[in-house]
């Protein structure tokens, strides 16, 4: 997989804004490598351009993503099986019925490979709308967290976030559904007084 994204960043850093809107793209509909790694190194190299780069990053990804919805959409059960096993699409499956549209929202902010979530939102039929929003901020965030912290800190930030983009972001999850948790029991308790 290291050789893979090696070979992607040189293949891509090339082209700037226009081969991070491709990876992007691509990433959220079939291709195994996120455009974090794209991202951080074009911002780093100017990071005055890290929200215009964030917003490449979003659009690529937010359009991708409706790419691979549709691909649901079109009866691609069997491409997703062929991506990931049995159990984990059943896993899936399970997520939308408990979490559905925040299971995409959740996915787009984590490493948790998001072209998983955007293939099986079409064939699980979620609401597109909802699902292009929800991608929107999810996706959003996360490339803007990293084009934030880029343009203040610059290229001392590259292997921190490099080595712990994803624990950071699931961190962030955790922090934001144990607030929603923590709210929501708050708010039973207050009811029940």
């Amino acid at each position: 997989m290291r050789r893979l994204a090696a070979w992607t960043l040189n293949l891509l850093l090339p082209y700037g804004g226009v081969g991070l809107f491709t990876l992007a793209f691509c990433e959220s509909s079939f291709f195994p490598i996120p455009p974090d790694v794209l991202l951080i190194a074009l911002a780093i190299a100017d990071n005055k351009a890290s929200f215009l780069l964030a917003s490449i990053a979003t659009a690529g990804s937010v359009l991708g993503g409706a790419f691979g919805y549709l691909l649901g959409r079109s009866g691609a059960r069997p491409i997703l099986k062929r991506l990931i096993s049995e159990d984990k699409m059943l896993t899936v499956e399970h997520y939308y019925k408990k979490y559905d549209i925040w299971a995409v929202g959740i996915a787009g902010f984590t490493p948790i490979p998001y072209k998983i979530f955007t293939v099986s939102a079409g064939i699980f039929g979620i609401n597109f709308t909802r699902f292009f929003i929800v991608s929107f901020f999810s996706r959003g965030a996360r490339f803007f967290l990293v084009a934030t912290v880029i343009y203040f800190f610059g290229p001392a930030i590259r292997m921190m976030l490099t080595r712990y983009l994803n624990l950071f972001t699931l961190f962030l999850v955790l922090l934001l559904v144990g607030g929603f948790i923590l709210l929501n029991w708050l708010n039973k308790r207050r009811i029940r007084c």
